[in-house]
């Protein structure tokens, strides 16, 4: 089995644990939005990553998908309270746009789901930095 195919099963299998956890609870949801201010367009074919903290500094990869055209992406599974982090392949990104000169090859970011509702984390990026916010 190729790394691709396991990778998509594993996330596939976690959904399912995680959504029979949950079941009859409800759950928030999550977005996110790349764009990259060196060019002020949006980050398209980024690849990025949700993982579920379990404790100890461990995290469980909960999905995997990339921003389209618009530096958006919404796959992911709803949400139950705890802490999450989302990473961002920035490197790969700025290789795939002819950038060379670049600082961080990841942007992660950690955040707490308290409550029932959506969940926006907007990343803002350059070759040598990244802000990030709260959305709505």
């Amino acid at each position: 089995m190729n790394d691709q195919v396991e990778s998509r099963l594993t996330v596939l299998s976690n959904q399912i644990i995680m959504s029979s956890q949950v079941s009859g609870h409800s759950l928030s949801t999550l977005s996110t939005h790349v764009l990259d201010t060196n060019t002020g367009l949006p980050a398209t074919g980024m690849k990025v990553i949700l993982e579920k903290c379990i404790g100890d500094d461990k995290y469980q990869l909960l999905a995997s998908s990339s921003t389209n055209s618009d530096g958006r992406s919404r796959e992911f599974p709803q949400l139950e309270n705890g802490t999450y982090k989302i990473t961002f392949f920035t490197e790969d990104y700025f290789k795939n746009n002819n950038i060379t000169n670049y600082f961080f090859p990841k942007a992660s970011i950690d955040f707490i789901v308290n409550s029932t509702r959506h969940y926006h984390v907007p990343l803002l990026l350059s070759p040598f930095s990244f802000s990030t916010y709260r959305g709505s």
